[in-house]
């Protein structure tokens, strides 16, 4: 009897999964469905959707600005994971191993406020902000004149030379923040003691940041590289906000490339296309990282 009782309860708690379950279908599942079917039609987002079978599929592989925006998402990858993960973890080590012990817990804390505010603003607001410091007459060509290096001058964001990297530039710049707080809050769960022995044994920050904060952070690292990878792959307010893309398809990504094709040229099926093969390598990177994180955490078993 008390078995079935447990039974009944437990068959009750999946009636409070229902409004999640539903939610989930008619806000991810439906219209990811619904963006596969159109990126085998030609439509121009009213009327009747004509299908064209892999027709979008097969521009895609001699499309420049495709392949053009995929290239730059490896930039993007590289300024929304790789440098703020590392970046992150520098900071957050000293914060914490350094300036805590040295200073003050308040200190410590002002500056892991201060490094977070970026993540706290709107990207739009943030967009404005750079655009302001990064245009031609902005805030950091007037620091360079200032102090005697007009000649480096440029127009960072107008140059299809320099507008990646200003654009990566901001990406870092908000990022860092995030990895910061993650990898701060993790360090909080490490025993003080191995600290103080590495010191003990003569151990300096260097070493102590290689040998004891980076494995004991190894869950925190993963987490943050998964979402910051998942997050270069869709980005979009950056690029819209500071370049639209340009100039010369510079700064392109393939979010901007879907929104360009479905509101602008209104070829809503090659966009469906684009987004389709983008949510593929979501999917599939997120994958990956998954089954190395599980034989990794077999492998610490």
């Amino acid at each position: 009897m008390a078995v079935d009782s447990v039974a009944r309860h437990r068959r009750g708690y999946y009636l409070y999964l229902i409004p999640g379950f539903l939610g989930l279908i008619l806000i991810v599942i439906g219209p990811q469905i619904a963006n596969f079917v159109l990126s085998f039609t030609a439509w121009k987002g009213v009327g009747t959707p004509r299908w064209v079978g892999a027709q979008n599929y097969q521009r895609l592989l001699t499309d420049d600005q495709f392949w053009g925006s995929m290239h730059n998402t490896l930039f993007y990858m590289l300024s929304m994971t790789v440098i703020p993960v590392l970046i992150g973890l520098v900071l957050a080590s000293l914060l914490f191993d350094y300036v805590r012990d040295q200073f003050s817990e308040r200190l410590s804390s002002f500056f892991r406020a201060a490094f977070y505010l970026p993540q706290i603003l709107p990207l739009t607001v943030a967009g404005v902000l750079w655009g302001w410091i990064l245009n031609p007459v902005g805030v950091a060509n007037a620091i360079l004149k200032m102090v005697g290096l007009g000649a480096l001058a440029q127009n960072w964001i107008g140059d299809a030379t320099y507008a990646l990297a200003a654009v990566s530039l901001v990406i870092v710049w908000v990022q860092v923040g995030y990895c910061l707080v993650v990898f701060m809050a993790g360090l909080s769960r490490i025993d003080p003691a191995l600290y103080e022995a590495a010191q003990l044994d003569g151990a300096g920050w260097w070493q102590r940041l290689v040998a004891i904060t980076v494995p004991m952070l190894a869950p925190e690292i993963f987490v943050v590289a998964l979402t910051t990878l998942i997050a270069a792959l869709k980005v979009f307010a950056p690029v819209f906000v500071l370049t639209q893309g340009g100039p010369d398809d510079a700064t392109l990504a393939p979010s901007y490339l879907t929104y360009f094709h479905f509101f602008t040229t209104q070829r809503v099926g090659y966009a469906a296309a684009v987004s389709t093969v983008q949510m593929i390598l979501t999917l599939g990177l997120a994958v990956i990282f998954l089954v190395f994180q599980q034989r990794q955490a077999e492998r610490g078993v």
